[in-house]
């Protein structure tokens, strides 16, 4: 009777304790629904790790700035680069992880599969990793994102969160550093080109672009063109503002 009992206790233990999770979570992803990310786990990484190699300057740059404050030509650049169905599916692009699964399998070095929505899930809410545990986690965070924010939210949240450039985060101090002109003026082939360097910030720079990201910046624009140019998000945008 007491080992019964004691089961009992301790599926109800586990049952409060992942009943306290799923709220936890519901709220953590509506707060940040509304309120700014004031940082996130990638960037207190990076801020450890810059601070333990030594680096003069180991801040990190980041500013949130809302979608009606950048230039409508960096989320359509993000979208044309990084995930162009990213209107049409439901957080996953499922025919784009199989292909990744294929290729990994083969032993390809290639990027993943992953979404814009399951890149701002992984890097608002996780930490970076290969886990099963982690990509498991991962979907359930980029599945609230996509109930809860919505396109247009998670659009902003990315554009604010990514990483740019060395300890760069967001296209507001990105357009900073590197254009000397806040994120609502920038132009098409300067959205392109910080798109560019969005598979590797670290490896690939803005500001002193090689052969291959100048290359990957005109691929870049002329995908924004035949998506229909900034007239293919206006649907996401704040008022159906175009710029």
């Amino acid at each position: 009777m007491k080992k019964r009992l004691g089961l009992r206790e301790f599926k109800l233990i586990i049952l409060k304790l992942i009943l306290s999770l799923f709220l936890l979570s519901v709220v953590w992803v509506l707060v940040y629904r509304w309120v700014a990310p004031p940082a996130t786990l990638h960037m207190v990484q990076r801020r450890a790790e810059a601070g333990s190699a030594g680096k003069e300057d180991p801040a990190i740059r980041y500013r949130f700035v809302k979608l009606e404050e950048m230039s409508a030509q960096l989320p359509l650049a993000v979208i044309a680069s990084e995930d162009q169905l990213f209107l049409q599916h439901s957080g996953f692009d499922f025919d784009a992880i199989a292909d990744a699964f294929k290729r990994n399998q083969k032993g390809k070095n290639i990027r993943g599969g992953s979404t814009i929505s399951q890149q701002v899930a992984k890097n608002v809410f996780l930490w970076h990793g290969r886990s099963y545990l982690r990509k498991a986690v991962e979907a359930y965070f980029t599945f609230l994102i996509e109930v809860l924010w919505g396109k247009q939210r998670i659009l902003e949240v990315y554009l604010n969160i990514a990483e740019m450039g060395d300890g760069v985060f967001g296209v507001e101090a990105a357009s900073q550093k590197y254009f000397k002109k806040p994120a609502a003026d920038v132009g098409r082939q300067q959205a392109a080109l910080l798109a560019a360097v969005l598979p590797n910030p670290i490896r690939y720079s803005a500001a002193r672009p090689s052969s291959y990201i100048l290359g990957r910046r005109v691929r870049i624009a002329r995908a924004m063109g035949r998506l229909g140019g900034t007239t293919y998000i206006k649907t996401i945008l704040p008022e159906n503002e175009e710029s």
